[in-house]
């Protein structure tokens, strides 16, 4: 079986060759998303992209945040007010859906995920 080529370390300025992408020094310890892939996959299930989701956009087609500064842009995202991180209950709970804009949607899971790595550090 033919095997990688060997290419430098991804990592800026490591002149180590690996086939891997990273070299043994500087792979990163863990996935960046490891711990939401635990319950990415709910996001396809039936329960979300034929009933939550749609009925949310249908009864609030506007984002509530662009709505709240006065302006109406169509919201495209359903978001969880508060995030549920995994817990069932939270993720299917109507009243924790509001709709929102991409770049609303977008504003807030990075500010989220901003705010939980300052608290773990």
């Amino acid at each position: 079986m033919a095997r990688k080529p060997l290419r430098p370390c991804k990592h800026p300025g490591c002149p180590e060759l690996t086939s891997e992408g990273w070299c043994l020094k500087h792979k990163p310890k863990s996935a960046p998303r490891l711990e939401s892939a635990q319950w990415h996959g709910w996001y396809f299930l039936p329960i979300w992209v034929d009933d939550l989701r749609p009925t949310q956009l249908m009864e609030e087609p506007f984002c509530r945040e662009c709505e709240g500064r006065g302006f109406r842009v169509y919201a495209t995202e359903v978001d969880h007010v508060r995030p549920h991180r995994g817990v069932w209950a939270l993720f299917i709970d109507r009243t924790n859906l509001q709709s929102l804009c991409k770049r609303c949607h977008s504003s807030k899971t990075m500010q989220e995920i901003w705010s939980r790595k300052k608290t773990k550090n």
